[in-house]
């Protein structure tokens, strides 16, 4: 079970986005399925398309630096950096900063053509999640509409692979919610594309904030 605060994160969202109070309980399943998986020493992988395809990318940048709190790196690091580059290990130590393991699928734009083109374009998620998914890892699948293919077919591969999912959605989820596709959906409370985004941002950067809480906060 994730820290108190680190849960308290979902109520400053809806604080600050009360039309996110319909999203609560799956808000805070969202919370402790990445926790959780972190903890057991997972990641987190993402995919979308378009503007959700930049979303995943935010995502990830957010996760695998400091966001919001520091994250100095622990003295059992420093000891190896320190016995393998002494020279570089003061640098190292001032800049680095502690990770959480997240992956962006949309980004692997050599293996995603190459895919598109020899075989399926709406596999290249699902091809992805066969090579690398892990039993513990999450997915979080972005679809403003609830009906991507791609996405669809990822959340597919990912539950072969053992991998919990988590969609965020519009207020319909589509296919994704209606056939039950993910282990939590979050869905927004809104039906146009532009605004269904403009409420994911904050959702991300929430759940952003908490995995940060919880393994770098006090």
């Amino acid at each position: 079970m994730p820290k108190t605060s680190t849960l308290a994160k979902v109520d400053d969202l809806i604080a600050r986005y009360p039309a996110l109070s319909v999203c609560r309980d799956d808000l805070i399943e969202a919370v402790k399925a990445i926790c959780e998986s972190y903890a057991a020493g997972h990641k987190l992988i993402v995919c979308g398309n378009g503007g959700s395809a930049s979303d995943a990318e935010h995502i990830v940048g957010e996760l695998m630096k400091g966001f919001l709190l520091p994250r100095k790196l622990d003295d059992d690091m420093e000891a190896k950096m320190r016995a393998v580059c002494p020279e570089e290990a003061d640098y190292f130590m001032e800049n680095l900063q502690g990770a959480l393991p997240a992956l962006s699928m949309v980004n692997q734009v050599a293996l995603n053509t190459a895919f598109a083109n020899d075989q399926a374009t709406d596999l290249s998620f699902a091809q992805q999640l066969l090579g690398m998914g892990d039993d513990g890892d999450v997915l979080l699948a972005i679809s403003t509409s609830g009906n991507s293919t791609n996405v669809i077919y990822a959340l597919q591969m990912a539950k072969v692979k053992g991998v919990r999912t988590i969609a965020l959605t519009g207020k319909s989820g589509g296919n994704i919610k209606s056939r039950q596709l993910a282990d939590v959906t979050i869905c927004v409370p809104d039906d146009e594309t532009f605004r269904i985004q403009e409420l994911h941002l904050p959702v991300y950067h929430m759940l952003c904030i908490a995995a940060e809480n919880e393994f770098f906060g006090d």
